[in-house]
């Protein structure tokens, strides 16, 4: 499997930088879906989460960790990273909206903040990281 060697500075910049697409992709669709829907926040937030996270497979997959893993592989792991923050995510909106009174869209950078680091870790080391060598 080939992943280019970047340090790891460099990959949670691209990281970010990708992120940037994906979270664009997020927040559109929770505030379509809150403020021209009326959707409940919670609904909104985790159907953006997952717009979010299909953007960032294909761009974090090219640009971030420039992957050959299969996608038979690779995207069941991107899902179950994914899943993961998408619970994260109900948990810390419910948490911060419901129990100390945040604004939605506060509470939804806030978390996504958070949740950066989480994405960019379960990634690299398991999603789109080395695979061991059959002969080894």
């Amino acid at each position: 499997m080939n992943v280019k060697a970047r340090s790891g500075f460099s990959n949670l910049m691209r990281f970010a930088v990708v992120g940037v697409a994906g979270t664009s992709a997020h927040y559109a669709l929770l505030l379509s879906l809150v403020e021209v829907a009326g959707v409940a926040y919670l609904w909104a937030a985790g159907a953006g989460f997952l717009l979010g996270a299909l953007v960032n497979y294909v761009l974090s997959r090219m640009f971030v960790f420039a992957s050959d893993r299969p996608h038979v592989d690779a995207l069941p792991r991107f899902l179950l990273v994914a899943l993961s923050g998408l619970l994260l995510t109900v948990m810390l909106m419910a948490g911060l909206v419901d129990l100390l009174g945040v604004h939605y869209l506060l509470a939804q950078v806030l978390t996504t903040v958070l949740l950066l680091f989480w994405h960019y870790l379960g990634n690299a080391l398991w999603t789109f990281g080395q695979q061991p060598r059959p002969d080894a």
